[in-house]
C-alpha cells in the first residue's frame, strides 16, 4: 500500500482581525506561503500536481478559486492546477485529507495542501450575507449560532464560567511561553506587510496572545450570546488572518527525489454530528480515527483540538479521558487566533514542529466545524 508522507510545513504569523495583516490581501498571503513552502522543501514548483487550499468565505478577494490565483501569483507553472474547498473551520485539515487521498489512490505523487483566510478583508459571513436558512433545513433542525452551541455544551457538561476562563487564561500563558522560547520560530515565515502610511515592516510572531490577560479581566467581560451566559470574547477563538501550507508526497517519490520524509499520515476521518449542538464532533471523530489507526489516546504524544470556544476542548478532554498537559501544549485558537480556512493547516504545521521539538511519535488533530462536522487526523514522526 502506498504511504503518504509530509515533507514540509510552513505558515505565516497569525494576525488579529484589523491587526498587522489588515493591509495584506489573502491571495498575496497564500502566494507567499506557497513560495516559501517549495523553497524550504527544495523542490521545483514544476513537480507540483495540485494545490488544494481551504477557505471559508469564498467571495471578494477570496473568491474565484483563490488556490489557483495563489499558485499563479507564486509563479508556479500554468500547468499546476489549484482548487479551493470549504468544510468550514476544518477546511485546511480537509485539504490535507484530500491531498492524502489523491496520493493514496495513485493519481498523484506530489500535492500541496493548506488554507488561507483574512477575516479582516473578507468578514465572517460575507459569503452568506443576510440570506435565511431554507425551510427544509430549519424545519428539521434548530439552526443557531456557534456561540449558542457553545453555551449549550457548557450547560450540558456543567462547565462554570470560572473554569472556562481559567482554560482561556492557560491558552494565553502557553502561547506566550512558546513564543518567548522560540518554539514557533521555525514554522513561521517572516512576512513583509504594508502599514497604513505606506511603509513596510516584517512580522515574525503571532499577534493574538495577550500578555496582560488576567482572570479578573476575563471575568469582567460581558456574555456575548445570552444575557446570563458564560461565553464571551475572552473564552472564544479570535477572528484572525493567516495562511499555512504543507507539502505531501508518496514516500517513494520523496525518497526518489532525495527528500527526507518527516511524518507519515497514519489515519484520517471526517464525521457528521448534531448540527445544533454542532461543536461536539471532535469526540466521535477522535474515537473513529483512533479505531482506524488501531491506537489509543494514550499512544498520542500530543493533540491539537481547535479552541473554537473553551467548552469544546474541555468536553473533548472529559469524554476522551485525555491528558490535559498534552492538549494544545503551545496554546490554541483562543490565544493564537482562528483564521477559519487556514486553521486546520496551521494546527498541523504547529503539531509537526512540536513533535519534532519534543521527540514525540504520534500526534492527533481534531476540529469542530459549522453545520455539525469534524475532521480528525493522526500522524507519526519518522525517525531519522
Amino acid at each position: 500500500m502506498r504511504e503518504v508522507v509530509i515533507v514540509e510545513a510552513v505558515r505565516t504569523p497569525v494576525g488579529r482581525r484589523k491587526g498587522v495583516l489588515r493591509n495584506t490581501r489573502p491571495d498575496d498571503m497564500a502566494a507567499s506561503v506557497l513560495k516559501e513552502l517549495v523553497k524550504r522543501a527544495g523542490v521545483s514548483s514544476e513537480s507540483i500536481e495540485d494545490v488544494i487550499l481551504g477557505c471559508v468565505s469564498q467571495v471578494e478577494e477570496q473568491g474565484l478559486n483563490i488556490a489557483r490565483s495563489a499558485a499563479l501569483m507564486a509563479d508556479f507553472p500554468i500547468h499546476v492546477p489549484g482548487t479551493t474547498i470549504d468544510r468550514q473551520c476544518g477546511s485546511g485539515q480537509q485539504a490535507i485529507h484530500f491531498a492524502n487521498q489523491a496520493i493514496l489512490s495513485g493519481d498523484m505523487d506530489i500535492v500541496i495542501a493548506g488554507g488561507v483566510e483574512s477575516m479582516t478583508r473578507v468578514p465572517l459571513g460575507a459569503s452568506r450575507r443576510q440570506s435565511d436558512w431554507s425551510e427544509q433545513l430549519s424545519s428539521r433542525y434548530e439552526m443557531i449560532h456557534q456561540g449558542l452551541s457553545a453555551e449549550r455544551i457548557a450547560e450540558k457538561w456543567g462547565f462554570s464560567r470560572e473554569l472556562l476562563d481559567k482554560y482561556s487564561l492557560e491558552s494565553h500563558r502557553r502561547a506566550i511561553e512558546a513564543t518567548d522560547e522560540g518554539r514557533f520560530d521555525q514554522e513561521i515565515m517572516p512576512l513583509e506587510v504594508t502599514l497604513d502610511d505606506g511603509s513596510t515592516t516584517v512580522i515574525k510572531h503571532d499577534e493574538g496572545p495577550r500578555r496582560d490577560t488576567t482572570l479578573e479581566k476575563l471575568s469582567a467581560l460581558n456574555p456575548a450570546f445570552t444575557e446570563d451566559g458564560v461565553i464571551h470574547a475572552g473564552n472564544s477563538s479570535q477572528m484572525s488572518d493567516g495562511a499555512a501550507a504543507l507539502l505531501l508526497m508518496s514516500r517513494d517519490k520523496a525518497e526518489a527525489l532525495g527528500l527526507k520524509p518527516r511524518f507519515r499520515v497514519v489515519a484520517r476521518t471526517v464525521v457528521g454530528s448534531d448540527p445544533t449542538l454542532m461543536l461536539t464532533g471532535p469526540i466521535d471523530a477522535t474515537r473513529k480515527v483512533l479505531d482506524k489507526a488501531g491506537l489509543t489516546i494514550n499512544d498520542m504524544d500530543t493533540y491539537e483540538v481547535n479552541e473554537a470556544f473553551s467548552p469544546v476542548p474541555l468536553c473533548w478532554l472529559k469524554e476522551i479521558n485525555a491528558d490535559p498537559q498534552k492538549l494544545n501544549p503551545n496554546g490554541g485558537a483562543i490565544a493564537l487566533g482562528h483564521p477559519l480556512g487556514a486553521t486546520g493547516a496551521r494546527l498541523m504545521t504547529s503539531m509537526i514542529h512540536e513533535l519534532e521539538r519534543t521527540g514525540g511519535r504520534y500526534g492527533l488533530q481534531a476540529i469542530c466545524e459549522g453545520g455539525g462536522m469534524a475532521n480528525a487526523t493522526i500522524i507519526e514522526r519518522i525517525e531519522a
